[in-house]
């Protein structure tokens, strides 16, 4: 049984589409307009929404623009007398699950609400397996391999971790900057708190302030409700801003306030929120060259890098390759469902000779494309043929 929302001027198509979805033992609500039907879909718990595109007070496309930027995974099947291809497309470009004539048939109101419930069930099991994979990875952070380097960053995460430092990791991409910062919050007296990621250079720059600090409803346009941001679910935990050198000068000014007072101020907002914080940053930037060309704030750099811990390339740790890729094999063995695989002594000696560009990624990455292509055993010749991908 599934809670849906029926949105519809007419009343004989509401009562039509009613009885159809209870006699499925569904329990449905009811909205006569737009206006009215978003305001019951934002504030009520729905698995479904279907809606007509013309109303009064508010049309069914803005209606579904506006249920997109509340909650893109709740399906939103439109329905129109009005209907063309254009229409449509519109509305499936807009976000819509599936859109359906006037007068509706009851087979192909069913097989979409069917279909649109169980996306909506696949949906939300796919995000619990990830909140799991993701919880798995946290609780078995490791650093893999045995180099002088590898063994220094060791010591110094002991060192670090039961304090409230804040932490600058600099390296190149794929180096493994994430998991010394997840160590570190694995072995701090923040380990039971949350650990939030913000990767600053995947986040435009006019959203960067609102992902961090939250926003008030009505601050901008698709403000439709209050929201937290990242500083504030991290309280109590840790903040891990990765490629911090990315972010924008005006959100820098606001990162270093919070880290001086403890305070935030939501987008829109005229209240500060007070947040307890760790922040650990990462960068794959030379930061005092960013400083120089007035890029990144001076202040900042020397709050942020109260304990600095440099990640080196794999190139200047190449005895860590064999542990490595022992590691990988088993990891991609399990995921790809592959029975375990040996790995050559030359083929360990051909990817030592590789210049591993994108690092401890990079040579994930082959792992995965050697164990895929190669027999039992990953050869020599399977390095040579697979591990430089073809143009």
């Amino acid at each position: 049984m599934a809670n849906i929302l029926i949105i519809d001027d007419e009343k004989a198509i509401r009562a039509a589409l009613r009885d159809i979805l209870e006699h499925e033992k569904h329990k449905v609500d009811e909205a006569e307009d737009g206006m009215a039907g978003l305001e019951k879909a934002i504030k009520g718990k729905f698995d479904l929404v279907l809606c007509d595109i013309k109303m009064p007070k508010m049309d069914g496309l803005e209606v579904l623009t506006k249920l997109q930027a509340h909650n893109e995974e709740l399906p939103v099947v439109m329905i129109s007398g009005h209907g063309t291809i254009d229409t449509a497309v519109d509305a499936l470009k807009k976000g819509a699950f599936d859109f359906i004539e006037k007068p509706p048939n009851i087979s192909r109101i069913l097989v979409a609400v069917r279909n649109a419930l169980d996306r909506g069930n696949l949906v939300q099991e796919t995000k619990v397996l990830r909140q799991k994979v993701g919880k798995s990875k946290l609780g078995s952070v490791q650093m893999i391999g045995e180099s002088k380097a590898l063994e220094q960053i060791r010591e110094m995460i002991e060192k670090v971790a039961p304090s409230d430092a804040r932490v600058l990791i600099t390296g190149g991409n794929g180096a493994g900057k994430e998991g010394v910062a997840r160590m570190i919050h694995q072995k701090s007296s923040r380990a039971d708190g949350p650990y939030i990621e913000v990767n600053c250079a995947a986040i435009p720059g006019e959203l960067i302030e609102s992902e961090l600090f939250g926003h008030m409803k009505g601050s901008f346009t698709s403000a439709i409700k209050d929201r937290k941001g990242k500083f504030e679910l991290a309280d109590g935990g840790t903040l891990f801003l990765d490629e911090i050198g990315d972010m924008a000068l005006s959100a820098q000014a606001k990162v270093l306030r919070a880290l001086q007072e403890g305070r935030i101020t939501p987008v829109g907002g005229d209240r500060d929120v007070s947040v307890n914080v760790r922040v650990i940053a990462a960068t794959n930037k030379d930061l005092k060259k960013e400083i120089a060309a007035g890029h990144f704030r001076e202040d900042l750099f020397h709050r942020l890098s109260v304990i600095p811990i440099h990640v080196p390339s794999l190139s200047e740790r190449l005895d860590d390759v064999p542990l490595l890729a022992e590691h990988f094999i088993s990891l991609v063995c399990i995921e790809q469902g592959i029975p375990p695989k040996k790995i050559a002594e030359k083929a360990i000696k051909e990817l030592q000779k590789l210049p591993w560009t994108g690092n401890v990624r990079e040579l994930r990455n082959v792992i995965e494309r050697l164990v895929i292509l190669s027999g039992k055993e990953i050869s020599e010749a399977d390095v040579k043929a697979y591990a430089v991908p073809h143009a």
